[in-house]
């Protein structure tokens, strides 16, 4: 059986601006946009047109660039939200209204003072007003991972007759555990009739640091669409980190999965984010973060020095990081010293290493990191030769 195409579906212009100080003008979304686009996203989810004057100028603009990927604009089930978008949209090659409710007891009873049988009448009404405008209409229902699931079931089953292209089941509030969160996809895919009329979604948030889990078991258990950002940026703790989905799938072909992601602008597009939006990577970030190639103890070095695949699953290459890195420290060893040494231009036998290396911890403790200077100093002062001014 041939290999099943996941869906990307960047959230990094909506959710992902939602990340305080990180608000976006439009020519900022525009070059993200574009940007995006060049990385092989399928959708790009521009903004939520009803919010501001502003983020309806951004989608409007992006819509009229955008060649390939789906454009998509955001709305609540409220039919003003829902033209607005449309008129937002109007321009794109492939618009898609993204609509939806919260259906969790607590949104349900909390947010709307309404009953389950009232949201299901929104949540249908929603769907239908957005079809009048564009033939492609994700739902989404607000809070799924905390939903009971048979009423969940005849939500889904509901809005697709009602003409949903796709069904996002969000894991609003990163509640779920991986194994309950693929459990409510099967139980979907299983128990509603009509569920191979639509595509289901994985949008899962990360407050307990589970968002890439749970969006993998989503697609382990019938979702075909994954919703995500650049650096894993998003409201609270951040969504699902793009660059994390893409590299499973690629690293786990035994899944089945593929993406159409050029995962060699990974790390360019990362870098592009976090200088636009003003928010740091931190560097243990996986796939993208400084240090994610870096190998600092003595243990670690050696065994990559001999075959690089010993601690490393991916090549930098792969992801357009700037190279794998021998970084020094008090936990460096013999072979790390060598290594950079001669990447520097000095040649020592193994006799020769063995008494720089003494030298050398000395220095290592009373710094976090021996730099090219000291090893040159290090260098020159074992072979009694001045350092060249």
């Amino acid at each position: 059986m041939a290999d099943q195409k996941i869906f990307i579906f960047d959230t990094t212009l909506r959710d992902g601006e939602q990340v305080p100080g990180c608000k976006l003008n439009t020519n900022e979304k525009l070059e993200l946009a574009l940007q995006l686009e060049a990385l092989g996203v399928d959708i790009i989810e521009a903004g939520f047109p009803v919010s501001s004057p502003g983020d309806f100028h951004s989608v409007e603009e992006i819509s009229r660039i955008v060649k390939n990927a789906t454009v998509c604009g955001l709305s609540r089930a409220v039919q003003k939200d829902i033209e607005v978008a449309g008129a937002a949209l109007r321009h794109a090659r492939k618009p898609r209204i993204h609509t939806g409710i919260g259906t969790s007891d607590s949104h349900i009873r909390a947010k709307f003072n309404a009953t389950r049988e009232e949201i299901l009448s929104r949540a249908v009404q929603a769907v239908k007003w957005a079809r009048n405008l564009v033939d492609d209409v994700e739902f989404y229902a607000e809070d799924a991972g905390r939903t009971d699931n048979e009423y969940l079931a005849r939500v889904v089953e509901a809005v697709i007759a009602a003409g949903a292209t796709v069904v996002n089941i969000p894991d609003t509030t990163g509640y779920c555990l991986p194994d309950q969160y693929g459990d409510k996809m099967a139980y979907l895919v299983n128990h509603v009739p009509n569920i191979d009329k639509a595509i289901l979604s994985c949008h899962c948030h990360n407050d307990l640091g589970l968002a890439t889990a749970n969006s993998i078991s989503g697609i382990r258990s019938g979702a075909r669409q994954i919703e995500c950002t650049i650096n894993g940026l998003g409201e609270r703790a951040g969504n699902t980190s793009l660059e994390e989905v893409v590299m499973v799938i690629r690293q786990h072909k035994h899944l089945g999965f593929y993406t159409d992601i050029r995962t060699a602008e990974l790390n360019p597009i990362s870098r592009i984010v976090s200088d636009t939006m003003r928010m740091p990577v931190q560097p243990n970030k996986a796939i993208v973060g400084a240090n994610a190639f870096s190998h600092s103890s003595g243990i670690h070095q050696d065994g990559f020095l001999k075959d690089a695949s010993t601690y490393e699953i991916i090549s930098p290459d792969e992801v357009g990081a700037d190279g794998s890195k021998i970084v020094l420290t008090a936990r460096s060893g013999r072979s790390a010293l060598a290594f950079r040494l001669q990447k520097i231009g000095y040649t020592f036998n193994r006799n020769d290493i063995d008494t720089i290396y003494q030298r050398f911890l000395q220095v290592a403790d009373t710094k976090k990191e021996v730099i090219e200077e000291d090893l040159h100093r290090l260098a020159h002062a074992y072979t009694g030769t001045a350092i060249p001014s």
